[in-house]
């Protein structure tokens, strides 16, 4: 068990979930079960498997999706607070996951676009502080565990908001330490190494705290803080296997 936990955290998760592709017939009859259920294929299984970089989670990687905490609590966000599966939509995402490029591709009533410098899952290859897009050009906006990578966050943001529709809404998942009240960055901090002994992960740049919540407000968006332990029952979040700290922040542009 030790050898597979070690496999999981050094394999990326991309090349994790082509290889689960094979493997999802074998990791659905093995690991079936009515412990915990992954929202996003609607599957039960008696384990999830362990995730982490510095400190390994149990039970927070689905074996049919391999989604993590925060993909399946953006999924229960889209599928029981918006209309987003069932209207007409200009959709932006931004490094798109894996786990839900497929499904979102293939609904029909949404233009969905996709965007990233290095993701061949990107059907436009761009910059986030640069996005090649006119102003107020889409309904809806994901950007998730993009920004935490961007030095010049604050640009970043301000591009995001630049091609939103007036009216229209996103949501910007980042690591966020909730206990932390201020943001941690230090850009004399480089390598690899320290990097990941400061801010969690090799190529993140920044910790955020509860000021992140701000930083988009200062940019123009209207946030709503959509936090977990609210809007979900202490067995929704043992059943779905959710970061019960995790704030998923949604952000609006004012009309």
């Amino acid at each position: 068990m030790g050898g597979f936990k070690t496999i999981l955290n050094i394999v990326p998760r991309p090349w994790l979930i082509k290889a689960s592709f094979i493997a999802k017939p074998f990791l659905d009859i093995y690991y079936k079960g009515n412990r915990f259920t992954d929202p996003i294929n609607g599957k039960s299984y008696r384990k999830f498997l362990p995730y982490g970089y510095q400190q390994q989670r149990e039970n927070v990687l689905a074996p049919g999706t391999l989604s993590l905490e925060r993909h399946r609590l953006l999924w229960l966000y889209l599928t029981k607070k918006t209309s987003f599966f069932k209207v007409p939509l200009k959709v932006l995402h931004v490094a798109p996951e894996q786990c839900f490029y497929h499904l979102f591709k293939k609904q029909q009533h949404l233009e969905y676009t996709t965007t990233d410098l290095f993701s061949p899952l990107a059907d436009v290859k761009a910059d986030i502080c640069d996005l090649p897009f006119k102003n107020n050009s889409y309904d809806v906006i994901f950007c998730n565990h993009v920004l935490e990578h961007i030095t010049e966050d604050k640009k970043a943001m301000s591009e995001l908001y630049r091609v939103l529709k007036p009216g229209g809404w996103g949501v910007f998942q980042v690591p966020q330490n909730v206990h932390q009240t201020k943001t941690y960055e230090d850009f004399s901090i480089i390598s690899p190494k320290e990097r990941q002994k400061h801010f969690g992960q090799y190529d993140h740049v920044r910790v955020y705290g509860l000021d992140y919540f701000k930083k988009l407000a200062d940019i123009g968006f209207k946030v709503q803080q959509f936090k977990v332990t609210e809007h979900f029952s202490t067995e929704e979040i043992k059943k779905y296997a959710l970061m019960e700290t995790e704030i998923l922040p949604i952000c609006f542009k004012p009309l």
